[in-house]
C-alpha cells in the first residue's frame, strides 16, 4: 500500500523527575486521577465500560486544548505493565472531527543516570483531508501535560 500525505506520525520523548512506574501507573491504572496533576489542562477522566487498568476499558477524557474545551472518548487497546506501555485508540470526541484514526501510545523507560524518566509518546494519525493539519498543538500539549505530571508524581512520593 501506498503511502498517503493523509497519514502521519509524530514521536517526541519527554524527561520527567517522576520513575517510570509512577507515571505509568497514572496513565494505566489511575486514569481518572490525571486531572489533580494540570487540573488547567485535564477536568476529567470518566469510566464508560469495563476497568481501569484493563485493557478494553473504555474511557472519555474531558481537557481544554487550543483553548478550547473538548472531549475524547478512547478505548484502551493495549496495557502491558511489563514494557510500561499504553496504546489508546480514538473512538469519538473532537479529533475525530478532523482525523479519520487517531492512536496514542505511551512508553515510559528510566533515564540513563537512573533519576527520572523519558515519556515516549507517539500519535499516529489519518488526517480526513489534506486541509487538516498535523497535531503538533496536540504535541505541545503532551508535553506541558507530562511535565505538570511529573511535577506532581516527585511531590506524591
Amino acid at each position: 500500500m501506498a503511502s498517503s500525505p493523509l497519514i502521519g506520525k509524530l514521536e517526541f520523548d519527554v524527561e520527567i523527575d517522576a520513575t517510570p512506574e509512577q507515571f505509568y501507573h497514572m496513565w494505566a491504572h489511575r486514569p481518572h486521577h490525571v486531572h489533580h496533576t494540570s487540573y488547567e489542562k485535564v477536568q476529567g477522566c470518566d469510566l464508560h465500560e469495563g476497568e481501569f487498568g484493563k485493557p478494553g476499558v473504555i474511557i472519555c477524557w474531558k481537557y481544554v486544548h487550543d483553548g478550547k474545551a473538548k472531549i475524547a472518548k478512547q478505548v484502551v487497546e493495549k496495557i502491558d505493565d511489563e514494557n510500561k506501555l499504553i496504546i489508546f485508540k480514538m473512538l469519538e470526541g473532537d479529533l475525530m472531527e478532523e482525523y479519520k484514526t487517531f492512536v496514542i501510545t505511551l512508553q515510559t523507560f528510566p533515564k540513563n543516570d537512573g533519576k527520572g524518566c523519558i515519556a515516549r509518546w507517539t500519535l499516529e494519525y489519518e488526517m480526513l483531508h489534506e486541509g487538516i493539519g498535523h497535531p503538533e498543538s496536540l504535541r505541545q500539549f503532551f508535553i506541558d501535560l507530562t511535565g505538570d505530571m511529573g511535577v506532581h508524581l516527585v511531590k506524591e512520593k
